[in-house]
């Protein structure tokens, strides 16, 4: 078959609307603008006019400037950017790094080195290196946001009180008092009617605040200014717009070569990092709408650079200031309803509009009344919220010496010194970051190894973008930090893969990375000391069902439930419930409910995995010491073998700190018992004359299944080996009453005979036991602390001052412990303090 043959061609059934060889008829597509569209271009188009020509005020460069710049940047930038809602021209945060520009080298020299830096933009768009902005870190964004804001309000100010601001912060701080001394009432009365109106004109209650509140502020609180000022004749400098014709455009650049690059880059660098992070933001505002608004491509971050570098090019060489991204009115237009660009080039076209028919009325605001509502952008630059922010992801450093360096030394300046200090505390944190991508068995799986922070970014989003839609993905972080950099990255593209249909599993994370709450179901959020049973980085369908109870079991020496009198088990305890033993292969329980699934040694080997994976490196070089010096333990820890008492947990040891002893009660035997345990004597002897530890510590525990046992045995009672194992506390028993007796039964039991004189029993600090079961692990401790100075080594070790005893109790369901004091008769459990834990 020819090549040139359609695959489905059928000649037969070809019907030609149009004569062969001919064009198809050229209908003309009719430009159609929607009015979502043309509403939204008007709340722009008057929060736009305002802030244009405060902002030209601010750099100090022709108020028509201002214009100019917010035609280009939604004709030009809105038409050729790649994010279709993101709203361009004269923004905040060029307003410092412009007015440096004027102040050193002219106007006209400017308007170059802004066609320049829109060229540098181009050209990095060609690089398609635009995701490589994100690399730097919000708290340098926001540091260097703050800085400007901070730079803007105070130079405002002067403008507010009637005065001429000066070329920096410092002179401006230092020419205040004198500006405070010589007020223009005028200026003043204007401008605060202008910081009243933009504060109470959002908050009119009721309907008609719903009704007004659609008008923005901005155009309220100036329009406002200016009809009272207009009405009552003060006198007071306004908006002067000189004749188009005379209007400056850009010159060849004049000044010292080096001066001019830097101040390229320094446009370049703002205006790029802006636009940038100012799409990603609308592309979030856009995914929060509902889906009935309509839908809106993601944006395309190196088509922005391009639509942003012509929109520069184009701005600079018409005589108007530099232009970038703006986030109030960008967030305006996706709050309007806007459904495509044609939304912001609509506004632009408003804009020359206005620039060319309401010059007259243009030049009637006071420019107190643009420097009110300047002065109120640059304040709400230092955000709370992004202070807040970087605090929680310990960024603050970074955040602080941005918004110094910018305010004293100048933007470029002080985000340098930003850019430093994050590389040297992203060194500190991180050593290498892996980050793989492979596809298995139809899942495809993210691997994360190391720490996470804005340096891995692009890494990072080039990786999960490779994830296909609709796809099961498992992101697996094997690190313990994650700075707000990844942690926006990895959120985003959560939400926008689980809404195109897939599924994510985000496994491994540690404390304070919370990413969503899907995620935190599904996801692995364990901490080192979780126990098996409560991981939740496994599987739904293995969890228990919602609204099991997981009531602790209680009874057995290891918590399951026990017969009084035997001390047998009566049952397995399980993830969330007690049910009885079967034997292998009965297909149900004896109530003929189906069985629980017991644990396997899957946990085990996932448990060594996780070790392997996490703990190991941290602690190889620890245990590779240890193992080459042996074990030096300082401590002797006994303690009963209760599954839920971990012993480096409750002391906050480590490998090679105690030698630890476990057994049912934790109890001591006295040397040359019948039927004894050597074992346990076996450890001391070893502990004391061959490890040379310094202390020994006797811990018991409350709700201790041994001591329920005790008080439930029988005398006869040694049937088995865990019976006859708990003949070892008795004497234990012998210290504690029974409840029914009372002082004249014990007293009558001494005088026959029965049972010896009991010495005053051991107490908690500040309460009473629970029950008979906590007195008698108390009692436990401080019998077992005596039969521990029976044994040779130990009453040796004593005599030479080489040793120490303590008693120790910890209540499992506070998590609290307790230190034995003698001081007082019979021994008081003192409460461990946490400030007794820094002493």
């Amino acid at each position: 078959m020819s090549a040139c043959v359609p695959a489905r061609a059928d000649s037969a059934r070809t019907k030609h609307v149009h004569p062969p060889h001919s064009p198809p008829p050229g209908g003309r597509r009719r430009f159609r603008v929607a009015g979502a569209d043309v509403s939204a271009a008007i709340a722009v188009f008057l929060i736009a006019l305002p802030l244009s020509l405060g902002i030209a005020l601010a750099t100090g460069a022709p108020l028509q400037a201002g214009l100019v710049a917010a035609a280009v940047g939604g004709i030009v930038a809105g038409r050729i950017g790649g994010c279709p809602l993101q709203v361009s021209g004269p923004a905040a945060g060029l307003t410092v790094v412009t007015a440096d520009l004027i102040q050193q080298y002219g106007w006209r020299t400017t308007c170059a080195i802004t066609v320049l830096a829109g060229l540098a933009q181009l050209g990095l768009g060609c690089l398609r290196v635009a995701r490589s902005a994100l690399a730097v870190s919000p708290a340098i964004v926001h540091g260097m946001l703050a800085g400007i804001g901070v730079t803007i309000a105070v130079a405002q100010l002067h403008i507010v009180l009637g005065g001429t601001p000066q070329s920096s912060v410092p002179d401006n701080l230092v020419a205040l008092p004198a500006q405070l001394a010589n007020v223009h009432p005028a200026d003043l009365a204007v401008s605060v009617l202008t910081l009243t109106l933009l504060l109470l004109w959002p908050r009119i209650p009721g309907r008609a605040g719903q009704l007004l509140g659609k008008l923005p502020a901005a155009l309220i609180a100036v329009a406002g200014a200016t009809a009272v000022a207009a009405l009552t004749g003060l006198l007071l400098p306004k908006v002067d717009l000189p004749s188009w014709s005379s209007h400056a455009l850009a010159t060849l650049p004049d000044g010292p070569v080096l001066g001019l690059v830097a101040a390229v880059l320094t446009t370049t660098l703002v205006c790029s990092v802006q636009s940038l992070l100012g799409a990603v933001a609308v592309d979030k505002l856009v995914a929060a709408r509902p889906a009935t608004t309509g839908h809106v491509k993601r944006s395309n971050l190196d088509r922005e650079l391009l639509g942003q570098g012509a929109a520069n090019v184009v701005s600079g060489s018409l005589g108007g200031l530099p232009v970038a991204g703006v986030a109030v009115r960008s967030s305006a237009n996706v709050a309007a309803g806007a459904v495509s660009r044609n939304s912001t080039m609509l506004h632009g076209v408003l804009v020359v509009i206005a620039a060319l028919l309401l010059v007259p009325a243009l030049e009637l605001i006071p420019l107190a009344s643009l420097a009110a509502l300047v002065m109120t952008v640059g304040f709400k630059m230092v955000s709370l919220n992004h202070i807040r922010t970087v605090t929680r992801h310990r960024e603050v450093l970074v955040y602080a010496v941005t918004t110094c360096g910018v305010v004293f030394l100048g933007v470029l300046e002080g985000v340098a010194l930003g850019i430093a200090v994050a590389v040297g505390v992203a060194l500190h944190r991180l050593t290498r970051t892996r980050i793989t991508h492979d596809d298995a068995e139809g899942v495809h799986h993210v691997h994360v190894r190391g720490q996470l922070t804005f340096l891995a970014v692009p890494r990072l989003s080039r990786v999960l973008h490779q994830v296909p839609h609709g796809a099961d993905a498992v992101v697996e972080l094997d690190g313990s930090f994650m700075d707000h950099a990844a942690y926006e990255t990895l959120q985003d593209w959560q939400k926008t893969h689980t809404a195109q249909g897939g599924a994510v599993d985000i496994t491994g994370r540690r404390p304070g990375t919370r990413i969503s709450e899907p995620a935190e179901v599904d996801g692995c959020r364990c901490r080192p000391w979780t126990p098996w049973r409560n991981h939740q980085c496994e599987r739904p369908s293995t969890a228990p069902p919602p609204g099991t109870d997981r009531q602790p079991t209680t009874g057995g020496p290891h918590g399951a439930a026990s017969d009084p009198t035997t001390g047998k088990r009566k049952g397995r305890t399980t993830g969330t419930t007690t049910t009885p033993a079967t034997a292998p292969g009965t297909p149900g329980t004896p109530d003929g409910s189906a069985p629980v699934t017991r644990a396997t040694g899957r946990e085990l080997a996932r448990g060594i995995s996780a070790f392997h994976r996490n703990t190991a490196p941290l602690m190889r070089r620890e245990l590779a010491r240890l193992a080459r010096e042996g074990q030096q333990p300082s401590q002797l820890f006994l303690t009963c073998a209760d599954s839920r008492v971990v012993t480096s947990m409750i002391t906050s040891s480590g490998p090679g700190d105690l030698f630890v002893v476990r057994n049912v009660g934790n109890f001591v035997p006295l040397p040359g018992e019948e039927s004894g345990d050597d074992s346990v004597a076996a450890a001391i002897e070893y502990a004391v004359d061959v490890l040379k530890v310094r202390s020994i510590t006797v811990c018991g525990h409350s709700g201790c299944g041994a001591m329920q046992a005790l008080l439930g045995a029988g005398p006869g009672d040694t049937r088995t080996p865990l019976q006859r194992w708990l003949r070892h506390g008795l004497p234990s028993l012998d210290r504690v009453p029974a409840e029914t007796h009372t002082d004249e039964d014990d007293e009558d039991a001494h005088a026959s005979g029965h049972r010896p004189d009991r010495p005053p029993l051991p107490r908690l600090a500040g309460r009473a036991p629970a029950d008979a079961a906590e007195r008698l692990c108390l009692a436990n401790v401080v019998q077992q602390l005596e039969h521990l100075r029976a044994h040779e080594s130990v009453a040796r070790a004593l005599d030479a001052g080489d040793l120490e005893l303590h008693g120790m109790y910890f209540h499992v369901g506070e998590a609290q412990s307790y230190l034995l004091s003698e001081d007082a008769e019979g021994g008081v459990f003192q409460l461990v303090l946490e400030t007794d834990l820094t002493a």
